[in-house]
């Protein structure tokens, strides 16, 4: 497409993802959801994963019903062989991966006093190397994709603004949602991760950045402790907590051709929480 104006594409064109294929994990968690709306709507067949089959159901029904090509890839991201199995069916009804979206995340709330050593095995189990794995073994089609695509293959991995910063104690009182140290700590791995991928995938034109979600607090915290939305509020620059579908802009254009020359790069999408 291009302006008939100036003879250059239209800027506009560059964020459609028509004819792509996504793969997404962790969809139908709480920024899940708006991220597979974000990739749908801009024309890509998503490829929905995680491991509750009837929410991820909803979520497809969802986005089919509103013409968006999806499908359902229910399995566990740390189990390599359902990775390798899900991964050959996509290569067989697409033989192309365009988008790898790693935004899978498991554990528990905790602090230093309560966290465990069993505790930081699994997160980095899921939010380091389940990453890296998923990465690795869908790198000869992201490389098929980097051939046919102008902007290149992109992938974009999900990590927090607690990867950069350390989340403050005395915000959370009976919210439950205390942020624990082996998230944080595991978060800050895949932002290196992200750096270390970019720079050694580039020369296949894989893209390879990252998105540091800042306060999005699910509902059950907020009705928990109604004084924590505030005391997260007072926190953030612009003065309060962000909606769910404002991580869908930046991750639509990080996958997308728009960002052509961003590579390696970590989005903080958090109101200007780690910018104090």
């Amino acid at each position: 497409m291009h302006d008939p104006q100036g003879g250059t594409p239209n800027v506009l064109s560059r964020f459609l993802l028509d004819g792509r294929v996504a793969f997404l994990s962790g969809a139908a968690g709480h920024l899940g959801q708006s991220m597979a709306r974000a990739l749908a709507g801009a024309g890509a067949h998503v490829v929905l994963n995680g491991r509750r089959e009837g929410a991820l159901q909803s979520l497809a029904a969802e986005l089919a019903g509103k013409g968006n090509q999806v499908s359902i890839a229910c399995f566990d991201i740390t189990d390599e062989n359902a990775v390798r199995t899900h991964l050959d069916k996509i290569a067989q009804a697409h033989n192309r991966l365009d988008i790898l979206v790693n935004n899978a995340n498991s554990g528990r709330p905790g602090t230093i006093h309560s966290a465990t050593a069993e505790d930081f095995h699994h997160a980095y189990r899921v939010n380091v190397v389940a990453a890296f794995q998923l990465l690795q073994l869908s790198l000869p089609l992201l490389r098929e994709s980097g051939k046919r695509t102008a902007g290149g293959a992109s992938v974009v991995n999900i990590s927090s603004m607690y990867g950069s910063v350390s989340p403050d104690p005395s915000i959370y009182g009976t919210s439950g949602a205390n942020s624990p140290p082996y998230y944080g700590s595991a978060k800050a791995a895949l932002i290196q991760l992200t750096r270390y991928a970019a720079c050694h995938l580039a020369s296949d034109r894989i893209r390879v950045n990252c998105i540091s979600p800042g306060p999005f607090p699910a509902s059950e915290f907020l009705e928990r402790d109604p004084g924590f939305g505030d005391r997260l509020s007072a926190k953030v620059p612009m003065g309060r907590v962000g909606s769910p579908h404002e991580v869908e802009g930046p991750l639509l254009f990080l996958a997308s051709d728009a960002a052509s020359y961003v590579t390696g790069a970590n989005l903080a999408v958090d109101g200007g929480w780690t910018a104090w």
